[in-house]
């Protein structure tokens, strides 16, 4: 990626399947992640960062599959993070090599509260090592991305160093991190300002930035720092990420093509210029935003800038009113140019299998003929609850049976729940075992889901605590899907589920079970590396 090619846009930096991962709860297997890549693809991202390889088995393997099958010639760069050590580096270069375009992307702590409590290393040290571990890096690949982290709160002339000995290194792309997002816009603009007027060679790299939401600044902050010359920005969908997350990939593309005329002259065009700023297809953004939600369980909230439930709705009179006699007078952009379908009736029971097929193209999903017949059979299970079935529930039905499984895990066979005011809550279960045994058990709870979700406990006898239950309905009206967003936990790690139907207990079963075989997978997992160890 050179800076001819890349001079006159922003490169758009997707760490969805990295720092997003790092959101509490957010934990996706490799089928997962691989799915979420695929779509970014279709995005359009310049470069997916995967993961960090070194951090566990899982992450090395998913760094791989994604180089392997998304890192292909005409796709988007493939990156990995590592910590400025040698092994780090060796790892992410291993994981890597099968993709087309590798990334290595090495960081280091430069603040001075870091270096005192975090890394306990000296300036000296530091500088010495970005210079010897981006060389490393280069060794491997002719990508290299450098971050100080905690750049923010860094002493600018030490910065400055550090930055010119990892571009005498081989660097070829600089990214500033807003680590703990502590910056303002106008901060933001000096600290880039400063780097491009006092670091050497500056213009022989691509300059990035990397802002985090902390004070809810982390577009603001991106955008301030695309004023000031940076041409890389790092975010993920959904703005996703460890805290409060980072920036919204879906706000900087948006902004730039909604505001164009306004950052054109900062990319050298004429104000009137309709060549896009980005090369993302907005058209997909809706489709991701939803895919990430439904994998990582994180709900989207309804006010959410671009893909929000309540984004494109007007619900004041006034607005109303505008609305319908010139949409401009209070939308500043289209619903379509998001990929986001209008909840128009377009199915019912009566529908034929080609017709599902056909409309499910028509909202950008390409299904395996095995995918087509379980989403079918289910659709016709809900359309004979419902009468009427919009986009939205097609996207609920489509996604809840595309759910990435894999062999091993629960299954459930039967859900009957009794309850009322007179009656004690009482739900009956009946499960299939990994091992293909079927299990049938009772219990009772203070409420129906309660019940339903002690019955299951007795049966899979996998120690958790529930943490979050939440629901929301899909469309309007009484027969709507309810989705059922459920978390749990276990020894500090959450694990996630979610499911749809028109019966929000049963919904909430499935969501259930489906957390539960996310940790059965997990401890799996780590029985299989300690007989590793052991071995």
């Amino acid at each position: 990626m050179s800076m001819e090619s890349t001079a006159d846009r922003i490169i758009i930096f997707d760490t969805t399947l990295r720092d997003g991962e790092q959101s509490p709860g957010a934990t996706l297997n490799v089928e997962e992640k691989l799915a979420i890549a695929h779509q970014l693809a279709l995005l359009g991202v310049d470069v997916i960062e995967a993961g960090f390889a070194v951090a566990s088995p899982g992450d090395f393997q998913a760094v791989k599959t994604i180089a392997e099958q998304v890192g292909t010639p005409d796709g988007p760069v493939i990156c990995s993070l590592a910590r400025a050590t040698r092994q780090d580096i060796q790892v992410a270069a291993e994981a890597l090599k099968g993709a087309a375009h590798p990334r290595i992307h090495t960081m280091i702590s430069t603040s001075d509260i870091h270096l005192q409590y975090q890394l306990k290393k000296t300036r000296s040290e530091v500088l010495a090592i970005t210079s010897e571990m981006v060389a490393y890096a280069k060794s491997f690949v002719d990508d290299v991305e450098f971050s100080p982290m905690d750049a923010s709160r860094t002493e600018p002339e030490f910065l400055y160093q550090v930055l010119e000995a990892a571009i005498a290194s081989g660097a070829t792309t600089i990214n500033i991190p807003d680590t703990v997002g502590y910056c303002t816009p106008k901060e933001m603009g000096n600290l880039i300002q400063g780097i491009r007027q006092n670091v050497p060679n500056i213009e022989r790299v691509i300059l990035s930035i990397h802002t985090q939401n902390d004070l809810g600044l982390a577009t603001a902050n991106a955008l301030a720092a695309i004023e000031n010359g940076v041409r890389q920005v790092e975010c993920t969908i959904n703005g996703i990420g460890e805290r409060a997350g980072n920036a919204a990939l879906e706000e900087i593309v948006m902004a730039l093509q909604v505001r164009k005329h306004y950052f054109n002259p900062y990319f050298g065009r004429t104000v009137d210029s309709d060549a896009p700023l980005t090369n993302i297809k907005t058209q997909e953004i809706y489709k991701t935003s939803s895919l990430v939600s439904q994998l990582t369980g994180m709900l989207i909230q309804p006010n959410k800038a671009i893909v929000g439930a309540n984004a494109f709705a007007h619900e004041s009179g006034i607005h109303q009113d505008g609305v319908i006699k010139h949409r401009q007078t209070y939308e500043i952009m289209e619903a379509a140019s998001i990929g986001l379908p209008e909840n128009k009736i377009v199915l019912g029971k009566h529908s034929g299998r080609n017709a599902f097929r056909t409309r499910l193209q028509e909202l950008g999903f390409e299904l395996s003929e095995a995918e087509l017949n379980k989403a079918f059979n289910r659709f016709k299970e809900v359309a004979d609850k419902k009468k009427e079935m919009s986009d939205w529930d097609l996207e609920a039905i489509v996604r809840d049976e595309t759910q990435m499984q894999v062999d091993s895990g629960y299954q459930i066979e039967q859900v009957q729940v009794i309850c009322g005011d007179c009656t004690c809550p009482t739900a009956t279960i009946t499960i299939v075992t990994p091992d293909g045994k079927i299990m049938t058990d009772a219990s009772v709870g203070t409420g129906p889901v309660d019940a339903v979700y002690q019955a299951i406990n007795r049966l899979v006898q996998i120690p958790n605590q529930l943490i979050e239950f939440s629901v929301q309905s899909v469309t309007g009206g009484i027969d709507a899907l309810g989705t059922v967003t459920i978390r749990l936990e276990y020894q500090g790690q959450i694990f996630s589920g979610q499911a749809s139907d028109t019966d929000i207990v049963v919904a909430a079963a499935y969501a259930y079970i489906n957390a539960v075989n996310r940790l059965y997978r997990y401890l799996e997992a780590q029985k299989s590396v300690l007989l590793t160890v052991d071995g």
